[in-house]
């Protein structure tokens, strides 16, 4: 059952973006773009993207401080977590240098900043705004929260990680004394799921308004200019995913399909929003249901959408490699090793939000002297872009986790298909006479009473 509807809503999410382009091409040919009509059914198209999105947000740091929280309390011991973290860093580091090492070779090999149209941006600098360097120290600063109140208003992931890492070993310590605060977490991370389960039924809206937005605004014309950039990224993504998938079928053998087959939904909402917060929740659910326990899922996941952006990683060497090609600066390979390092560092912690990783490029441009105004030359199709490579950041995350799952020998027998999540009551009894504070005596059955 619950299966059928995965397929369902997958079958829905894919008709919203077929209809979201077919109609967002319509009122781009159908309206001038100061036209009032134009600027009514882009603003409407927005508001059905920004709701999902925003419900999403509700969801994203009560999830991840319960499930950190009640994974790390469930460990066991601090030497499996330190076991399970230093996994997962050194996963993060192999898959960061394959996924930055792969874009700046592809972007070498395919060469599609030569010939670019450079001359048409020349007042992209007050497009871009102000644009400060990188800073190590203080990306080290940014890292450790200062009010954990603050670092979940803002959704900041990696903030949350460090407060919820610190409640979570303090619970396990306490042990009989904090068993109400983990149940208290367990059943706020049930709560929260729940609730994804509702907003996951608007998602088909959301996805045709967001992709009804970019192309009413945009055209399909954009594509057509940009093709060849477009089309060798999206080759360079593929083959990512390729290597990615490899070697989580390795360990995870003919289980790799499986795992596809459950991220199909999450990978699609990445892809149509932009936006790898806003899958998530999804992931999250999908997980469990192929087996991936929550103590696992509940560290590696906060922890990868903070360290473990593979797509977006990769699309920041070959951008900004793009962008020297562009205006004919030769690039030594020393130089572009040190590129690779310092994206290494500063892609870490970039919030999982749609054009995030344009902020770390302009960074990185600016420490070695590029020109910033070229990030011009990608704003026109970076939504385009941004949508392939946070479809591969949810991919990334899911492999990373379930390998690590397995190779802690923790990974668990896949959710029968006839499981279905709990569902609010309805048609009760009582007929909704009776509230939470209503004694159950009080209630009088209609069936029962009849003669």
């Amino acid at each position: 059952m619950e299966d059928c509807v995965d397929k369902r809503l997958t079958l829905w999410i894919l008709a919203g973006m077929i209809l979201g382009v077919a109609v967002g091409y319509a009122v781009h040919v159908s309206f001038a773009q100061d036209s009032t009509h134009f600027e009514y059914f882009l603003k409407t198209f927005n508001l059905l993207s920004n709701i999902f999105l925003n419900l999403v947000k509700l969801l994203v740091a009560p999830l991840i401080l319960s499930t950190i929280v009640v994974g790390i309390a469930h460990m066991g011991d601090s030497s499996a977590l330190g076991r399970i973290g230093f996994r997962a860093i050194t996963w993060f580091i192999i898959a960061s240098f394959i996924s930055i090492g792969l874009g700046l070779l592809m972007v070498n090999l395919f060469q599609p900043g030569v010939g670019a149209p450079v001359d048409s941006i020349a007042n992209a600098a007050a497009t871009i705004g102000e644009v400060k360097k990188l800073d190590f120290w203080e990306f080290i600063l940014s890292i450790f929260p200062k009010n954990a109140f603050e670092a979940m208003a803002t959704n900041n992931i990696l903030q949350i990680l460090v407060f919820a890492l610190f409640a979570g070993i303090a619970l396990s310590a306490l042990g009989e004394n904090g068993a109400p605060l983990v149940r208290g977490a367990e059943s706020l991370a049930e709560m929260m799921l729940q609730i994804t389960h509702y907003v996951m039924r608007y998602a088909p809206v959301a996805v045709f308004g967001a992709l009804a937005a970019v192309v009413s605004k945009s055209g399909l014309a954009i594509l057509a200019t940009y093709l060849e950039l477009v089309t060798e990224f999206y080759l360079s993504l593929a083959l990512l995913w390729t290597i990615l998938l490899s070697i989580g079928a390795i360990f995870l053998g003919r289980r790799i399909f499986t795992l596809i087959r459950y991220i199909r939904e999450p990978m699609l909402i990445a892809f149509s929003t932009a936006s790898s917060e806003a899958a998530l929740p999804k992931l999250f659910e999908q997980l469990d249901r192929f087996g991936v326990p929550r103590r696992i899922s509940g560290f590696m996941l906060p922890l990868g959408y903070s360290f473990n952006l593979d797509g977006s990683m990769m699309y920041m060497s070959f951008a900004t490699i793009f962008i020297a090609q562009a205006y004919g600066i030769d690039l030594s390979i020393g130089t572009q090793i040190l590129i690779l390092l310092t994206l290494m560092i500063s892609s870490k912690g970039v919030a999982a939000v749609p054009r995030a990783s344009l902020v770390v490029i302009t960074g990185t441009l600016a420490m070695f002297d590029l020109p910033v105004e070229g990030v011009a030359l990608i704003l026109a199709i970076d939504q385009f872009l941004d949508m392939g490579r946070t479809a591969t950041n949810v991919v990334g995350n899911a492999v990373a986790t379930s390998v690590i799952t397995k190779w802690e020998g923790m990974l668990e027998v896949e959710q029968p298909d006839y499981v279905e999540p709990p569902h609010a009551p309805a048609h009760t009894a009582a007929h909704g006479k009776a509230g939470l504070d209503l004694a159950s005596d009080m209630v009088t059955d209609e069936r029962s009473t009849k003669i």
